[in-house]
């Protein structure tokens, strides 16, 4: 079977043929000819002309064969289209001045979605930055041609994108069954979540149910504002995580305490020991645990708060949930640490929407936006390039967005 008869058969051109195959040290170089009669199209408004000139041949990388890289050798045509001017042709297999075929582009995208993009580049031997450009050629043909998107419970959240407190807003989708990347944004600020909903204005008018979120006030805000219809939930990682750094805040203070009044360092490598569940502790955690208890500690009454606050999640009926909060939230006002006491306002201020995570209990996953989250960290580090917005943006979307693919896109048998 000639290679010819391969490429016909999996990659055929409309407007070209193949022409001869030639081996030429680790390269495989295959012409291609425009077919007979046949005009060019204008590169810009995609209309037949005359041809102007003909340029000297470029090769166009196309996915290689059996370890040998393939070139598509091809002297580009310009036309003389009357509405543009002389224009280079358009090419269905390549774009613009791209040397790169789109099939190739493809190929290097799929496997950037297994393999760091500086991995793959090695192993294909291609740079990062070709990798790159064809992860963002994919990406922004799937959100192009992504299709009608119909959703019914959202996550919103945020994660660190780089050093100096420079974020990116990311919005899930966490229907059951369907758990992906809906959208990204620049920094965490209101206008940057306007830009969700003015996205999808539709969608969340029409289907949007529940909204997962943590208690970021501008968050807040823009959801009251433009999603008011759906009910708001505060996710429970975050309501315990934020409750975690209060008690790690007691633990701190009075680790300082103890060694200026020069005490013994009785706290000293207890963190962990406190903060971890009771499942996840070591037998050297749970040993020091239980040492630390004998005595009257400021941090261990904080930990048994939060302990106790634990119950709150086991409620069946809001209503009595509401009674459990209330009473934890005085009892705290009242301990004398300061730490729980912020922690009892917050939760005062927020008590409607705590008491929505059992309206939709059940119909949500607590931990969904915080899985999704751990992946959006993990695709960050595969890229390895440029830290960028767009780069972040990019390597977002390819991982976590389950965009469409073309039929061009490798697919592993």
């Amino acid at each position: 079977m000639h290679l010819k008869t391969i490429l016909n058969c999996r990659y055929p051109l409309k407007r070209f043929v193949y022409g001869n195959a030639k081996i030429s040290g680790n390269r495989i170089l295959v012409d291609v000819r425009p077919r007979k009669n046949s005009k060019p199209r204008c590169g810009q408004c995609r209309s037949a002309g005359p041809t102007y000139d003909t340029r000297s041949a470029r090769e166009f990388q196309f996915v290689p064969i059996l370890g040998l890289a393939v070139y598509f050798v091809y002297a580009m045509r310009r036309v003389d289209c009357p509405d543009c001017g002389v224009k280079t042709e358009h090419l269905e297999w390549s774009n613009g001045k791209e040397r790169m075929t789109t099939a190739y582009k493809w190929f290097l995208s799929t496997w950037a979605r297994r393999m760091s993009w500086s991995e793959t580049g090695r192993i294909f031997g291609t740079s990062w930055n070709r990798v790159y450009r064809s992860v963002r050629y994919t990406v922004i043909w799937g959100l192009v041609h992504r299709e009608d998107l119909q959703f019914t419970a959202i996550g919103i959240d945020e994660i660190a994108a780089r050093r100096g407190h420079r974020y990116l807003t990311l919005v899930y989708q966490i229907d059951e069954g369907c758990r992906r990347l809906l959208w990204v944004g620049r920094e965490r600020k209101e206008k940057t979540l306007e830009g969700f909903f003015d996205l999808f204005e539709t969608s969340v008018k029409d289907h949007l149910q529940f909204v997962c979120s943590d208690m970021w006030k501008p968050y807040l805000n823009v959801i009251a504002d433009r999603a008011g219809h759906a009910l708001n939930i505060l996710d429970r990682y975050h309501v315990m995580a934020t409750l975690n750094k209060k008690v790690d805040k007691v633990r701190a203070e009075e680790t300082r305490q103890l060694k200026e009044d020069g005490y013994e360092p009785i706290l000293k490598h207890s963190r962990w020991c406190i903060l971890k569940r009771p499942e996840n502790r070591t037998a050297k955690q749970t040993s020091k645990l239980r040492e630390l208890m004998k005595y009257n500690l400021r941090t261990m009454r904080a930990h048994l708060m939060r302990e106790d606050f634990q119950q709150f999640w086991s409620y069946q009926s809001a209503t009595w949930a509401g009674k459990f909060l209330d009473g934890w939230c005085n009892r705290a006002m009242r301990s004398q640490l300061e730490p729980m006491k912020e922690m009892a306002r917050t939760l005062r201020r927020h008590r409607g929407l705590l008491l929505n995570w059992f309206a939709a209990k059940g119909e949500l996953s607590s931990g969904s936006v915080e899985g999704m989250n751990t992946k959006a960290k993990v695709a960050l580090r595969k890229s390895y390039g440029f830290k960028t917005d767009e780069v972040y943006e990019t390597v977002l979307y390819h991982e976590l967005g389950k965009l469409p693919e073309h039929d061009l896109a490798h697919q592993f048998c």
